[in-house]
């Protein structure tokens, strides 16, 4: 890189295969670029995916396994046998834009604001945060700080619970 050159901020591709809400896929990238940036990933590459609670099941079901809905799911480019194959590459988020809308009405909050929550929760999980298993609870405290700080850093609020 030249001196005095900006870095180049990472691709942020977005698929949508729902149609329980328009997405503003400008907003969406700005937001996560910028969440990005702040947990030092700036020039790392993701792909998000919006579907419906079916098409969120049917990954959590193949995926891992589990036949049922979930709100997030991430799919790390980074581990495993070929993990190093491509290190700009962080992996896909898939979120069920309907358990957001389901999520940021029982909150009483904007339901783009309950997406990026969940695209957040799921970046984290990319970037090597854990909440789940036994003996997690101190990382999971700490994951949901960094979360929590994050948001609060992009939308301005504090949000009193956990979606």
């Amino acid at each position: 890189m030249k001196t005095g050159t900006k870095s180049k901020a990472g691709k942020v591709l977005i698929d949508s295969r729902q149609k329980n809400m328009k997405l503003n896929r400008a907003s969406i990238r700005r937001d996560v670029r910028r969440a990005m940036t702040l947990l030092g990933m700036r020039d790392r590459e993701l792909s998000l995916l919006f579907v419906d609670d079916e098409g969120i099941r049917a990954l959590n079901s193949g995926w891992l396994r589990r036949d049922r809905p979930t709100n997030v799911i991430s799919f790390s480019l980074s581990e495993g046998d070929f993990g190093g194959l491509n290190p700009a590459v962080l992996g896909d988020v898939a979120v069920s834009v309907e358990a957001a809308r389901r999520e940021a009405q029982a909150a009483a909050i904007p339901c783009e604001d309950a997406l990026f929550y969940l695209v957040l929760h799921g970046v984290l999980h990319l970037a090597g945060y854990e909440h789940e298993g036994p003996g997690n609870k101190a990382r999971a405290r700490i994951m949901s700080a960094v979360q929590e700080a994050v948001f609060f850093e992009i939308r301005g609020y504090r949000l009193d619970f956990r979606l």
